[in-house]
């Protein structure tokens, strides 16, 4: 199993705004066959150093990881839409 996490950085992180990243990034379910498990949450805390929205999926391999990179839905309306509305990304896989 591949855990990916990412967090993102907005650049307005105005509320509608998070809750239309998060959204976004919800709308993957169902969509992307090698996806295993999807959440996404909002930051509670809201500190200095706090990220405004963070990804946790899951892949069976590293190959799934990387299929679930180039997929049309992922790569044409996600990643755009991440990178248009956000300051800072940032992602560990494990």
């Amino acid at each position: 199993m591949v855990t990916h996490i990412v967090f993102f950085k907005l650049q307005e992180p105005d509320t509608d705004k998070i809750v239309e990243v998060r959204d976004r990034l919800l709308s993957m379910e169902g969509k992307i066959g090698q996806l295993r498990h999807l959440e996404a949450g909002i930051d509670i805390t809201r500190s200095e150093r706090s990220y405004d929205v963070a990804l946790v999926t899951k892949f069976d391999s590293l190959d799934d990881l990387q299929a679930y990179q180039v997929h049309p839905y992922h790569a044409g309306e996600v990643i755009p839409f991440m990178k248009a509305n956000c300051s800072s990304i940032v992602a560990v896989d494990y």
